[in-house]
C-alpha cells in the first residue's frame, strides 16, 4: 500500500511514464520509494542553508557580536570555496565506496555538527574572537559540503531514471523555498533584530542537517562496483570536448549568482540596515525559487541544454533592466529593483537546475563523481577569481559591472548552443 502511494506521488511529480531504462530492475523497483527520499532530504538541506546564509544570517551575527568587518568578507569565499575546491580530492574517495550514500549522509551531518559549532561560539565569545571560531566553524561545514555535493549527482544517477532527475530536484527547491520565504518575511519585518533568534535558526539548520543525515541513510542503493570507477582528474578536461564546453557555459553564468548586490547598491538601499537589504534578496530569491525551481527541473529533463539558454538569455534581460532603469532615472522607484531582480533570481535558479542535471545526464555512469569534481574544483577557481576582481569592479561601478555580467550571460547562451543534447541520448 505504501509503494503505491509512493508512486503514484512520483509519478505525479516527475511525469514519469513506465520504468526507468537506465536504471537495474532494483533500482527501478526502488525509484519512487527513492525519489520521496531525495525530496525530503534535499528539502531539509535547503532550508538550512537559508538558516545560515553566509550573504545574510552569518554576516549580520558577526556585525552583532562585534566582530572586525575583515571576518564578515571573509564568509561567502570561505563557504564557496570550501565547498568546491576539495571535490577533486574528494572523488577518488567517493568512487571507491560500493554505496556512496554515506558520503552523502556524513557530508549532512557534518554540516550539522559545524552549524552547531557556529551556535556555541555566538552564545559563548564576541568580538574576533568570534569572528575566527565563527569562520573556522563554516570551514568546516563548507568541506562537509563538498562531500555530499560530491557525491550527491552518483547517487541520483543510480536511483533515480534519467528525465525524472530535475523534477525531483526541482520539488525540493520550490518546497524548501516556502520554509525560506517566511525567513525573509522576518528578515523584512524588524522581527529578527534580536540576535537570539537568529542563533535559533542556525540552531534550527544543524537540527535539519541531522534529519536529513537520518533520512538519506534509509536509502536503497545498490551497490557500484568500484573497479570501474575512474579516478578524478583534469585529464578528463582533455578527452571530453562537451565536459569543457560545460564548464565555460556554467563559468560564464556565475554572473547571476555574482550580479545581484549590485542590484541593491542601484536600489539606493545605503540608508538602510544590512539586514533589511539582505531580506530583500532572499525574498526575491525565495519568492523566484518558489515558483520557478519545479518548472526548472521538468523543463531540464526535457533538454537541460535548452535551460541554460534560456536562462542565460533572461539572466541578461535582467541586468540589462537594472542598467535602463538606473539610466533613466527609476532605479529607486519602490518597485524597479525587486521587480528586476526577481527576475534575475529565476535565471539564477535556473542556472541551478540546468547545470546540475546536465552534469548528472552527460556523465558516464561510472563517472559521475569525477565529472562532477573536476566540474565543480575548475569553477570553485573561477569564483575565487572573480571574488578578488570583484573589488577591482567595484572602482569601475555597479552600472559598468552589470553590462559586464550581462554580456557574460548573453555569451553562456550562445555558448550553450554547442552543447551536445543529452537527455535524449541512451
Amino acid at each position: 500500500m505504501q509503494d503505491d502511494v509512493a508512486q503514484r506521488a512520483f509519478d505525479t511529480l516527475s511525469g514519469a511514464e513506465g520504468d526507468a531504462q537506465d536504471l537495474s530492475p532494483h533500482a527501478q523497483e526502488a525509484e519512487a520509494r527513492n525519489a520521496l527520499r531525495h525530496i525530503a532530504s534535499l528539502t531539509m538541506t535547503k532550508v538550512a542553508d537559508g538558516l545560515i546564509d553566509p550573504k545574510l544570517m552569518l554576516s549580520w551575527l558577526l556585525t552583532s557580536l562585534g566582530a572586525p568587518a575583515v571576518y564578515a568578507g571573509a564568509l561567502v569565499p570561505i563557504r564557496e570555496a570550501g565547498a568546491l575546491l576539495p571535490q577533486i580530492v574528494m572523488a577518488s574517495w567517493v568512487q571507491a565506496m560500493a554505496r556512496r550514500k554515506w558520503a552523502w549522509v556524513a557530508g549532512s551531518a557534518g554540516q550539522g555538527i559545524f552549524a552547531a559549532l557556529i551556535v556555541l561560539a555566538a552564545l559563548t565569545l564576541d568580538g574576533s574572537a568570534a569572528g575566527l571560531a565563527i569562520c573556522g566553524a563554516l570551514a568546516g561545514l563548507a568541506v562537509s559540503r563538498a562531500a555530499c555535493s560530491v557525491s550527491y549527482k552518483d547517487i541520483l544517477g543510480k536511483t533515480v531514471g534519467k528525465s525524472r532527475r530535475g523534477s525531483i530536484t526541482g520539488t525540493a527547491g520550490s518546497v524548501a523555498s516556502a520554509g525560506v520565504l517566511v525567513l525573509a518575511l522576518l528578515l523584512m519585518s524588524g522581527l529578527v533584530q534580536d540576535r537570539g533568534v537568529v542563533i535559533a535558526a542556525i540552531a534550527l539548520a544543524a537540527l535539519l542537517w541531522g534529519g536529513a543525515a537520518l533520512l538519506f541513510s534509509t536509502l536503497d542503493e545498490a551497490p557500484s562496483d568500484s573497479a570501474k570507477a575512474t579516478p578524478a582528474s583534469f585529464a578528463i578536461l582533455k578527452e571530453d570536448a562537451n565536459l569543457r564546453r560545460f564548464i565555460l557555459v556554467r563559468g560564464l553564468l556565475v554572473a547571476t549568482s555574482l550580479a545581484p548586490p549590485y542590484f541593491v547598491v542601484l536600489a539606493g538601499g545605503e540608508d538602510q540596515s544590512a539586514l533589511g537589504q539582505l531580506g530583500a534578496l532572499v525574498l526575491a530569491s525565495a519568492l523566484a525559487a518558489l515558483l520557478s525551481s519545479y518548472v526548472w527541473g521538468r523543463l531540464s529533463d526535457q533538454s537541460s541544454r535548452r535551460v541554460l539558454m534560456l536562462t542565460g538569455i533572461v539572466g541578461a534581460v535582467a541586468m540589462v533592466g537594472a542598467v535602463g532603469l538606473e539610466l533613466i532615472g527609476m532605479a529607486t522607484q519602490i518597485w524597479a529593483m525587486p521587480l528586476v531582480l526577481f527576475v534575475l533570481m529565476i535565471a539564477y535558479h535556473g542556472v541551478r537546475q540546468g547545470r546540475s542535471t546536465y552534469l548528472v545526464d552527460m556523465s558516464p555512469k561510472d563517472q559521475r563523481s569525477a565529472y562532477a569534481a573536476v566540474s565543480n574544483t575548475v569553477i570553485g577557481g573561477l569564483l575565487l577569481i572573480a571574488g578578488v576582481a570583484g573589488g577591482g569592479a567595484a572602482l569601475i561601478g555597479p552600472v559598468a559591472t552589470l553590462v559586464l555580467f550581462a554580456l557574460m550571460s548573453a555569451a553562456a547562451a550562445f555558448a550553450a548552443l554547442g552543447l551536445r543534447e543529452v537527455e535524449a541520448a541512451d
